[in-house]
């Protein structure tokens, strides 16, 4: 019996980095899984990882700042699986600057993917959850629980210099967080946010030579510079960055029934950094 057995899981920007180790995880605890990507090409990586592990899943590739977006991926998780219990709000990137050299197009970029993308795809599944836990209760007393787990990071929490764009975007998705937690305790929704610090990623990789993505017309370097990544991990108690799939078991803890009555909180995964 895994944790999450019957359980139907939606996680964006689950291609790469801690999305894929989480939907990876999940699926090996009985989950079935919508890997939601950017790119077509590493969801359905991690689809097949998955079904060759034995474990169900689909791919839904798109843009998560697309106001079409939420409507696509919810109504294919349901067509699909026939149900939702899981969404975790994972895409994201970085695209730093000092503040008086961020452009708006940067500023507005965080906010969207980090704020408007999960606000949309909450919204939509709203019309789902609210009913399903209305028949439930009206059937059995009590609806079943749900999750939604937020992905935040230590610069929402601490500020990050370099970073006032993206520190802001994720101080906004505890807002959003602690709120619906509120909004849907009602329907047996645990709403949480999962905090990280200095996890190995594409976003967190050496930046000289690091990775690029191409957004809002623009190519945008990922990654931060070696000298901060030195003195990054000298703040660590325990040594090291974290692992996407050490990242993944604080996602696994707040998407599963050990989670029951815990909403509305911010889990720090840091390593013992407080910073």
């Amino acid at each position: 019996m895994g944790l999450l057995d019957g359980k139907i899981a939606i996680i964006t920007g689950s291609g790469r980095g801690i999305g894929a180790a989480a939907a990876k995880l999940f699926a090996a605890e009985g989950a079935a899984v919508v890997v939601s990507d950017l790119d077509q090409g590493p969801a359905d990586e991690t689809v097949a990882a998955i079904r060759n592990a034995g474990g169900k899943a689909i791919a839904v590739a798109g843009d998560v700042t697309d106001p079409a977006f939420p409507a696509q991926l919810i109504k294919t998780t349901l067509d699909t699986f026939g149900g939702l219990d899981i969404i975790v709000n994972n895409a994201g990137y970085t695209w730093d600057g000092v503040i008086h050299k961020m452009t708006d197009k940067q500023w507005y970029a965080m906010l969207e993917v980090h704020n408007t993308a999960p606000f949309r795809i909450l919204r939509e599944a709203a019309h789902f959850i609210r009913e399903a836990a209305k028949r439930e209760q009206e059937a059995n007393g009590r609806a079943n629980p749900r999750k939604v787990v937020n992905v935040c990071s230590v610069s929402g929490l601490h500020g990050n210099a370099g970073q006032v764009n993206y520190a802001t975007a994720k101080a906004g998705i505890v807002g959003l967080t602690k709120t619906l937690a509120k909004e849907w305790g009602r329907y047996n929704v645990q709403v949480n946010c999962a905090c990280f610090g200095f996890i190995e990623t594409r976003l967190t990789a050496p930046k000289e030579g690091g990775e690029k993505i191409a957004r809002e017309g623009e190519e945008v370097e990922l990654g931060i510079p070696g000298q901060m990544r030195q003195m990054a991990t000298m703040l660590i108690p325990l040594g090291r960055p974290g692992t996407p799939e050490e990242a993944a078991g604080a996602l696994l803890f707040l998407a599963s029934p050990l989670s029951n009555y815990v909403s509305g909180h911010v889990l720090e995964v840091t390593g013992g950094s407080s910073l």
